[in-house]
């Protein structure tokens, strides 16, 4: 069988990001011994027309799209990213016959409502890796396909929730090249290679998604599996490096011993993590420093104690203002991250917030004004509680949580304090 896998993604957001999900996918299937292509519409200006010419080509049997963005989660001006997305799968639906599936981050937060707006035939919501070689070998065998957890087709989910992998080791890495490259619309950026060494969040923060995307249980790939696939990339020509792991430094232990296996490896790169801001003991920030990291993504959300609670985070303001002394200490770049407005937040408390960012002394600040509603979340539940949202709305269509008394005011308020700090973006 022959499975075209096209990375719909065509946003920048924030940066250029590579498609490691589907990277992961494609090295899975195709070591299973399916003709695999890749196509990522980063690469291309005409994405109509490289979609038609590939599917006439390559003849597919069965195109895995992934989604990996809905929207901006901007509450002034939302965008919505489905519509090119479902430019995509017309256009292959009025070129072949081949099964569509839909997977992805994006797609696993809203996996009936996104499959039934983008009209594929199936959907995988959660790790590709584990339910679509299932899938396909099912086709291809002409089977019934009741029982692959995770799998949807239009109105009607097939079986249960999606299948988590347990064993992460026992599954491929992409490599340079054969399922991840850089596009040569963006050559001579500066490109940050995404790296996954765990999957899974524990922490439970109450307007957050990952849990629909990776699941609540914490797993981790071997280390020296990391350290392997980085020198083949390294040896590809690539030397900075994103580890997008929710929380880069929990567990701890795991956290140190990846530092130290990079250190060893005496290799020459560059790279950026997310910190939960707690649990980040000395030790740990040295070690990262000698790694070869030099920023952090720092989302301590809140200054407020109360709103921080209200969050569901496991720390203090005062955790966050040591982690972060430790990290300037290193010489590593501090990006903070505000999220004002949730439940709980008053005028008070969002000053009290402005202000404690301020005496952080970050070398850069991201303001978030209003909290992107997400299904399932505790945040989900008092905005229903609240009357922001109605029973049954699937939220696809972006909607926002702003505490009451805040609107108009927390924007004017936030543009005037940026005024005068060029290091703070929105």
């Amino acid at each position: 069988m022959r499975i075209l896998l096209i990375s719909a993604n065509t946003e920048t957001i924030n940066m250029p990001v590579l498609p490691l999900g589907l990277g992961c996918v494609a090295a899975t299937i195709q070591n299973a011994g399916y003709d695999v292509r890749l196509l990522n519409l980063q690469d291309h200006t005409d994405g109509v027309t490289v979609v038609r010419k590939t599917v006439e080509e390559f003849q597919p049997d069965v195109i895995g799209i992934s989604v990996r963005n809905i929207d901006d989660q901007n509450m002034g001006s939302p965008k919505f990213l489905l519509n090119p997305v479902k430019e995509t799968v017309s256009v292959c639906r009025s070129t072949t016959d081949a099964v569509i599936v839909l997977g992805g981050a994006g797609y696993s937060i809203f996996p009936q409502a996104a499959l039934d707006y983008l009209h594929a035939d199936f959907g995988i919501q959660g790790e590709g890796e584990a339910a679509f070689p299932e899938l396909l070998d099912r086709l291809r065998n002409k089977t019934r396909l009741s029982g692959i957890p995770g799998l949807f087709f239009q109105r009607q989910q097939i079986q249960g929730g999606p299948k988590r992998i347990k064993n992460l080791a026992e599954y491929p890495l992409p490599l340079p090249d054969a399922h991840i490259r850089i596009p040569d619309t963006l050559r001579g950026e500066d490109i940050w290679l995404p790296i996954q060494t765990r999957r899974g969040c524990p922490m439970d923060c109450n307007y957050c998604s990952t849990g629909a995307i990776e699941g609540r249980t914490l797993r981790q790939y071997p280390p020296e599996k990391i350290i392997t696939m980085i020198l083949r990339y390294v040896d590809a020509g690539f030397d900075r490096f994103f580890f997008v792991d929710n929380t880069f430094n929990l567990p701890l232990s795991y956290a140190k011993n990846l530092c130290n296996q990079l250190i060893s490896a005496n290799v020459k790169i560059i790279w950026r993590c997310i910190l939960y801001p707690w649990k980040v003991d000395e030790e740990l920030v040295n070690k990262m420093a000698l790694a070869g990291c030099k920023e952090v993504s720092f989302g301590f959300e809140s200054g407020s104690i109360k709103v921080l609670r209200k969050m569901n985070k496991k720390y203090r303001p005062s955790d966050v203002r040591k982690i972060s002394e430790r990290l300037k200490a290193t010489g590593i770049h501090r990006m903070g991250f505000l999220l004002l407005g949730g439940p709980g937040e008053s005028k008070d408390t969002v000053m009290e917030s402005l202000n404690y960012a301020d005496s952080l002394e970050l070398e850069s600040v991201k303001v978030t004004i209003g909290i992107r509603i997400y299904p399932g979340t505790s945040l989900a539940k008092t905005a229903l509680k609240e009357g922001v949202i109605e029973t049954g709305d699937d939220l696809l269509f972006p909607k926002f949580y702003i505490a009451k008394g805040l609107k108009g005011w927390l924007e004017e308020t936030v543009a005037a304090w940026m005024e005068h700090r060029p290091n703070w973006i929105i």
